[in-house]
């Protein structure tokens, strides 16, 4: 099918209730609630095919998986990236502070440019999906996050499939998604380091849909510095509800905290991260792996 029929057919367009609804029955249905239900265990160095197809099971139900490495020292950078090629993720986003191998190491950063941004310090992360601010040709849609050492104290992740975001929005009013997936719906100023801009001012929708296989792709923040949403007040009422989703008290929101050895692999889902207090001892801190795609999990 051609990009435009999948845009046109598909049950994320308002237009199509009856599609949306037979969509939503299944999307719901034996949609897991417990940590163990979304976890595989990789019993070796590389994983199984039927671990694999576990994986690739799951993402396709809720768009995230956990995994278990038996033996943590097993998850090397050279296994991410492994783990992400054979879920189909080869188009990595080589970000800005990634390292030498693309792959970007989390950890908590006094020197350098790393400074400047939230992820490499211990401070709380903000409700987001990866790379709201790349531009549209360079969305990410794919994320391996691999625990290499966890934070002494803290460091938990919450997790919350876009689709069921989505969901729960369209539920409470189809026009919140019309509007946040206008193209001008949310706008990222630029980036300016040292006085030079090194990323220019991106300005898209929240909300939009593939045309290539009609998935749903997200981009979102909630940080209330650096984001300018359309001034209207129907927005803002979307804004405030997807706000209103984004906390443990919504039922489909899952909590981790990883250990060594573990990982997150995803298509983009809504994620954040709590505060967190490093260990006092030298090279120890909180380490962990990051690779990101501009394609998604193989289905």
């Amino acid at each position: 099918m051609s990009g435009e029929g999948l845009l046109s057919d598909t049950f994320f367009l308002t237009a199509n209730n009856a599609a949306y609804q037979k969509w939503r029955a299944s999307k719901l249905s034996a949609y897991p609630v417990e940590i163990e239900d979304v976890t595989v265990d990789i019993d070796g160095p590389f994983p199984t095919v039927g671990e694999l197809r576990s994986i690739s099971q799951l993402t396709e139900k809720t768009n995230f998986a956990i995994y278990r490495l038996r033996k943590p020292e097993d998850g090397t950078k050279g296994f991410v990236r492994s783990l992400g090629e054979k879920l189909g993720l080869a188009d990595i986003d080589d970000n800005l502070c990634a390292d030498e191998d693309s792959v970007t190491s989390l950890q908590v950063m006094d020197t350098g440019r790393h400074t400047g941004y939230i992820p490499y310090t211990s401070r709380r992360l903000s409700w987001h999906t990866d790379g709201y601010y790349n531009t549209p040709e360079q969305q990410v849609r794919g994320v391996v996050l691999h625990c290499v050492r966890p934070a002494a104290e803290g460091g938990e992740n919450l997790l919350l499939d876009h689709e069921i975001a989505y969901l729960q929005l369209r539920d409470e009013n189809p026009d919140y998604i019309k509007v946040l997936m206008r193209n001008n719906a949310m706008t990222i100023p630029p980036n300016i380091e040292n006085g030079q801009q090194i990323r220019g001012e991106q300005t898209g929708p929240v909300f939009s849909i593939e045309k290539t296989n009609g998935h749903l792709h997200m981009r979102y923040s909630a940080r209330t510095r650096n984001i300018v949403w359309f001034d209207d007040e129907l927005t803002r009422e979307a804004v405030a509800c997807l706000n209103s989703l984004l906390t443990e008290n919504n039922p489909y929101v899952f909590s981790y905290r990883m250990q060594a050895g573990e990982g997150i692999i995803s298509n983009n889902v809504l994620h954040n991260r709590t505060s967190f207090k490093d260990s006092e001892q030298e090279g120890q801190g909180r380490l962990l792996y990051r690779a990101r795609y501009f394609n998604r999990v193989k289905g």
